[in-house]
């Protein structure tokens, strides 16, 4: 099944490529996010590996990319841990490694990260990184169809109807969908 991939800032994405700010200046704000990066700013960890990632300002390296991931990751960054997840599930700059992934997107989809709960409703579905679990699988693919938008959700909710139609009882969709609820109200957004 298909994943959502990296979780991105769009002012990151634009200073560097829309505007063309000058190089110069990409070096200042990139020393600036080092700096605060090595201090421990979660934001500015996750903020300089979307810059390794995609080689804003510095040369792209998907290992050091990962390595900042992982430190804002351990702070709580739904971000950085969704991008982890991708990193361990991809295997871009880490070794691949589903469970590791299955792990991260967990931590991010606990958070309400809608492109995390989709991964790991599929990584549910397709048994990878886990036992397959068809209640789990559309509860989190609920969950994300819940708060995405246009075609993100219409897939989520594409693929939870899928997983009901092919494998689960009426009994197993109802408790899909109380987990769900009892998610939701556990975590008002």
């Amino acid at each position: 099944m298909t994943r959502y991939h990296l979780s991105v800032t769009a002012p990151m994405l634009l200073i560097g490529l829309l505007w063309g700010v000058p190089v110069q200046a990409q070096w200042s704000l990139v020393d600036t996010l080092l700096t605060r990066a090595e201090r421990g700013s979660a934001d500015a960890q996750f903020n300089l590996a979307v810059r390794y990632d995609f080689g804003e300002g510095v040369s792209e390296d998907a290992t050091e990319a990962a390595r900042w991931y992982r430190l804002a990751a351990e702070q709580g960054h739904a971000d950085a841990q969704f991008n982890l997840a991708v990193s361990y599930d991809f295997g871009e700059g880490i070794s691949e490694d589903d469970t590791e992934a299955v792990r991260w997107y967990r931590l991010a989809a606990e958070q309400g990260h809608a492109d995390a709960q989709f991964n790991l409703g599929v990584s549910y579905a397709d048994g990878e990184g886990i036992s397959k679990d068809a209640v789990q699988a559309y509860m989190w693919l609920d969950l994300a169809a819940a708060q995405g938008t246009g075609e993100q959700r219409e897939e989520a909710a594409r693929l939870r109807d899928l997983t009901a139609d092919a494998v689960m009882t009426p009994e197993q969709i109802a408790k899909a969908q109380r987990l769900a609820r009892e998610w939701e109200t556990a975590h008002p957004r």
